[in-house]
């Protein structure tokens, strides 16, 4: 196959389209800075808190609707081992938009954060929290690398463009609009992402359903025809695991950076709780095509096509689903259309990661930790090389992997495990401690760990009930990231607890308190009332001492 000519200007000209729009954002940024009496940083990474509702919709939707939400719900529909029911990820991000409407966005952009670290800095202080910065930070990157695998995948099917360039390609124009105009050029660069999203999506649909070779997805939902039927089953010994799943992405999404970073740039609380309900709508619509493609891929009798027999998924090329759909099943200007729609995805995704890093690094990490003296200047310098560093970091990684839906999956798993009950006891449980915080950090981990991932080689150390030995390798059958968030959760809670009780009934001495937990005793105007007579009739006291002569006996064998 041929490079593809119309194809290539296609894409470049969408580049073209979204690094200007940037520049323009970026225009527009330095504007505001120029008014801005606050901190510049703020302008950069959070826009000035000044992001509109429309605004706000946009780029919260398109921060999600990425290369991985796109490639991974097709790869999911069309694989005979999973099906719709296992591609449920447009539901379960609408349900994270509405638990962080209703409990996240107030609070957080009520008290000014500018990342979701500052109530852990505030806290537990740097050390702490430096360790919780991390987990945030490898979600952070890992969702660069699954954008970027997406697009560099589907460029590589339908434009025969060697997956190194694009994946460079587009990862260089995400860094250069994100460093001119940091969240405006994001904001505003969302917005026509997600149209070209929308439109050339579902542009594609009617003719993939109409196209020859393939039978009517009606027919094939719950028919085996060429596979397994595509609406998928949920079979007993899996309901934990789906369970695990689902919950893993309805509340593990609300501890992404990303999320908060749209919320807290929101020109005010109630704007950022409604764009958290908008954009769960939304999201929703916005699932529907790729579950159409990869419906109309698990209908489709593949060898009627020019990709032949067998089918992708028997070739180990399920993951290509989306851009082999497009390339055999629709004409070459419709599959050119869809490329634009995947870019359109990946760059609304990177850009959002690539800020969400930046900007936990830049205010949690050099600002609050290394260099707390630092200047606007100094800091604005520190953005653009964050900027660049975590684009590179993750565009290396998708050379070490294929699937999307496994980076995507690892981020959200990091994300729910360790990061989510963190958040939640430090914002709504106000026993939460350093103590209990460190004990939970450690004992989360070391769960998760131990309870193995087969996704990422991570053998099973520690059996779940329900675990059974398949093919050489040992599968839980239990909820395991649940019952890992779940660990964290009660441990946090409970040393934090037992260190309050310790320290406050002087089971351990006040000089061993690293974290000040100790409350100071609050006294009554009773107490008061007792302590002024006490006052009182200690300074009678020694004033008839100091006429005798007593008191001042140390004061003068210490002036001698």
């Amino acid at each position: 196959m041929a490079l593809n000519i119309p194809g290539v200007v296609m894409v470049v000209l969408f580049y073209i389209l979204i690094l200007g729009t940037g520049v323009w954002a970026a225009r527009k940024s330095r504007k505001v800075e120029r008014k801005s009496h606050g901190d510049r940083t703020e302008v950069v990474l959070l826009g000035d808190r000044n992001i509109n509702l429309v605004v706000g919709i946009f780029t919260m939707t398109a921060t999600w609707v990425g290369g991985g939400f796109i490639l991974g719900v097709a790869e999911a529909v069309a694989s005979p081992k999973m099906g719709l029911i296992w591609a449920l990820m447009p539901i379960q991000y609408s349900v994270s938009f509405i638990i962080g409407g209703l409990f996240f966005a107030k609070p957080m952009r009520d008290k000014k954060y500018i990342t979701m670290m500052d109530p852990f800095q505030i806290k537990y202080g740097k050390v702490l929290s430096g360790a919780l910065v991390l987990p945030a930070l490898l979600v952070d990157v890992l969702w660069v690398s699954c954008t970027l695998l997406g697009l560099g995948a589907t460029m590589s099917v339908v434009l025969d463009l060697p997956y190194s360039y694009s994946a460079w390609i587009s990862s260089a124009v995400a860094i250069i609009y994100t460093l001119l105009g940091g969240l405006y050029s994001v904001a505003y660069t969302d917005i026509i992402q997600l149209s070209l999203v929308f439109f050339s999506l579902w542009l594609c649909i009617p003719f993939l359903l109409l196209n020859p070779n393939s039978t009517n997805i009606a027919q094939t939902a719950f028919n085996h025809t060429f596979q397994e039927p595509w609406v998928g089953t949920l079979e007993g010994d899996k309901i934990w695991k789906w369970i695990d799943d689902f919950l893993m992405l309805g509340l593990g999404s609300v501890s992404f950076q990303t999320f908060h970073q749209r919320t807290l740039s929101a020109s005010s609380s109630v704007t950022a709780q409604l764009t958290c309900y908008a954009a769960a709508i939304v999201i929703a619509i916005l699932g529907i095509p790729p579950v159409l493609v990869g419906a109309v891929a698990a209908s489709t009798d593949w060898n009627l096509t020019l990709y032949g027999s067998p089918a992708p998924y028997m070739r180990g090329e399920q993951s290509l689903v989306l851009p082999l759909t497009l390339q055999y099943l629709t004409p070459s200007y419709i599959s050119i259309i869809g490329i634009g729609a995947v870019a359109a995805a990946v760059m609304s995704s990177v850009d959002s990661a690539l800020l969400s890093a930046t900007s936990v690094f830049s205010s949690n990490i050099y600002k609050n930790m290394l260099r707390k003296q630092a200047s606007d200047y100094e800091m604005q310098w520190v953005i653009r090389v964050t900027v660049v560093v975590v684009g590179l970091i993750g565009t290396s990684i998708t050379f070490y992997t294929k699937s999307t839906l496994v980076l995507w999956i690892l981020g959200a798993d990091v994300s729910y495990t360790l990061i989510f009950p963190h958040l939640v006891s430090v914002l709504f449980f106000k026993v939460t401690n350093g103590y209990g915080a460190t004990v939970g950090y450690i004992t989360g981990l070391t769960v998760r760990i131990l309870l193995g991932e087969n996704a990422v080689g991570l053998p099973v150390v520690l059996h779940l009930p329900g675990c059974t030995l398949e093919d050489g390798f040992y599968i839980q059958k239990s909820p395991v990231r649940t019952f890992s968030m779940l660990c964290t959760l009660v441990t946090i809670l409970v040393f934090s607890l037992l260190a309050l009780f310790m320290f406050n009934h002087g089971l351990l001495p006040e000089r061993w308190d690293l974290f000040k937990v100790k409350r100071n005793v609050t006294v009554s105007p009773a107490d008061v009332v007792t302590q002024n007579l006490k006052d009182e009739a200690e300074s009678e006291t020694e004033c008839d001492e100091n006429r005798h002569g007593v008191a001042l006996q140390p004061m003068l064998q210490n002036g001698s």
